[in-house]
């Protein structure tokens, strides 16, 4: 396997064609190895990967010292390459419970200095508010960011999970390196509206929920017992009828992988993979077992045969199922 590199943007650095989503080391999907997690996020650098994302309410910044505790570790070499990517705003409380957005630029600076800290770094690589907060224009939110930048603080203006005239309104008052949104098999709206505006204003992807939190990677299962605390299981996707609809998909895609000798997991991501070069999935691994997998998508190689297989059995519009349970849809930029 070799890592490539793509483009984070016309104004933003080369970063590796795969990133590593840390959120699963920390929250929402159960309870994870802590010591497991920090020699996965080692194998991925050692391996090559380059981007770490993460967010700063992710374990209410579990997430964040975890990262710092990596990369502290982590021989100076590597350590030297990684990127972080933050994602700020979103409000909890001590129970986990969520409680909005918050843009204001006093409390993006704020959300800084409290990241700055927990991660180690003197600079943040790319920020980004986490969802578009409706009580503060994004002119605002993103010209804190950019002062940010002016003191050397972060070096990027991302965003998050925003729609077309948004992402118009952001990159008119700042460069904007790179989008952060959910892009999979199953999860494909952004190809409408959203997709040809980054691209006409040279704003990468960096495409989250590949696996579709687990459900496309060939090794979720119908009778798969999920605890209080896992997200999927309040995900209109992983329940009753849509689950047992969507692993049917599932299914029809494991044939086009085994046809190929590899697995569901990178055939779902090698998809996403020849979406184009301005597109960077984040892998959700939380093992150095699922990490080797993932990465193996980097090897698979789609023909034009292949993808006309795999439109045929996951088509556009498939998926049976919100991305989110309700309350949560109407922060998207997408559907």
């Amino acid at each position: 396997m070799t890592m490539r590199t793509r483009p984070l943007g016309t104004t933003g650095p080369q970063v590796s064609a795969l990133g590593l989503g840390c959120m699963g080391m920390s929250a929402l999907y159960g309870d994870a190895d802590r010591t497991e997690s920090i020699a996965t996020i080692h194998a991925a650098l050692d391996a090559g990967v380059t981007l770490l994302d993460t967010g700063d309410f992710y374990g209410m910044g579990h997430n964040e010292l975890l990262i710092g505790e990596a990369l502290r570790t982590a021989p100076a070499e590597l350590r030297e390459k990684a990127q972080v990517s933050v994602k700020f705003g979103a409000l909890r409380g001590p129970d986990g419970e969520w409680s909005g957005y918050d843009g204001r630029p006093a409390a993006v600076k704020n959300f800084a200095a409290y990241s700055l800290q927990r991660l180690g770094v003197d600079h943040i690589d790319v920020y980004r508010i986490a969802r578009l907060d409706p009580e503060v224009p994004i002119e605002e939110t993103v010209g804190a960011i950019a002062e940010l930048i002016e003191k050397g603080h972060v070096r990027h203006v991302g965003l998050s999970e925003v729609g077309a005239e948004t992402i118009r309104r952001a990159a008119a008052t700042a460069p904007v390196t790179d989008l952060q949104i959910e892009y999979s098999l199953i999860s494909r709206g952004i190809e409408k509206e959203i997709l040809p505006t980054t691209r006409e204003l040279g704003i990468s992807i960096t495409a989250y929920g590949v696996l579709s939190r687990g459900l496309i990677s060939g090794h979720f299962t119908s009778d798969r017992q999920l605890g209080a605390h896992d997200f999927r299981a309040y995900s209109p996707r992983f329940q009753g009828d849509n689950l047992r609809h969507n692993l049917d998909l599932v299914d029809a895609l494991r044939k086009i992988a085994e046809r190929k000798g590899v697995s569901v997991a990178q055939i779902a991501i090698a998809w996403v993979l020849s979406r184009g070069e301005d597109i960077v999935p984040l892998v959700g691994a939380r093992t150095r077992e699922r990490l080797t997998e993932s990465l193996g998508a980097l090897d698979v190689t789609l023909d034009a045969a292949d993808l006309t297989a795999i439109e045929e059995a996951v088509p556009p519009g498939a998926a049976a199922g919100d991305r989110y349970p309700a309350p949560q849809m109407a922060h998207l930029g997408t559907e």
